[in-house]
């Protein structure tokens, strides 16, 4: 279930945005341990002008902000966190240069798969991990 959205200054991925959405899934999944299939990532490349980022931040500053459901673990996080910058390492982006806000809310403030509460169906996979 976790949505995810990945802020960049610039257009400096330039055709390898697919690629960078992959990576990133393939970590987030890894870290978290929910279904592969369950994929909500968007990209937005915003106007250098339209992005001010904090003092000391390089070109490929990136702000991820993932919205999950509350239970996982602190080692879990730090884990995704890792991950993470693992992953942004092929395309150049450094460690210090990638910002992560977790937005952990509760099942019930969540309806999909046909208009159903999130707490009242079997999601498949487990949030304390």
């Amino acid at each position: 279930m976790p949505d995810i959205l990945v802020e960049v200054r610039g257009s400096w991925l330039e055709g390898q945005q697919a690629g960078f959405l992959d990576a990133l899934h393939a970590a987030f999944v890894g870290a978290l341990k929910y279904p592969s299939g369950d994929k909500l990532l968007r990209l937005i490349e915003h106007a250098p002008a339209c992005f001010a980022i904090p003092h000391g931040m390089g070109d490929k500053f990136i702000r991820i902000e993932i919205v999950l459901f509350a239970g996982r673990s602190l080692d879990a996080k730090r884990a995704l966190y890792q991950a993470a910058t693992q992953a942004l390492r092929p395309f150049g982006v450094p460690a210090s240069d990638v910002k992560i806000v977790l937005i952990e809310i509760p099942t019930a403030n969540v309806g999909f798969r046909g208009g159903e509460a999130a707490c009242d169906i079997d999601l498949g996979y487990a949030l304390e991990v």
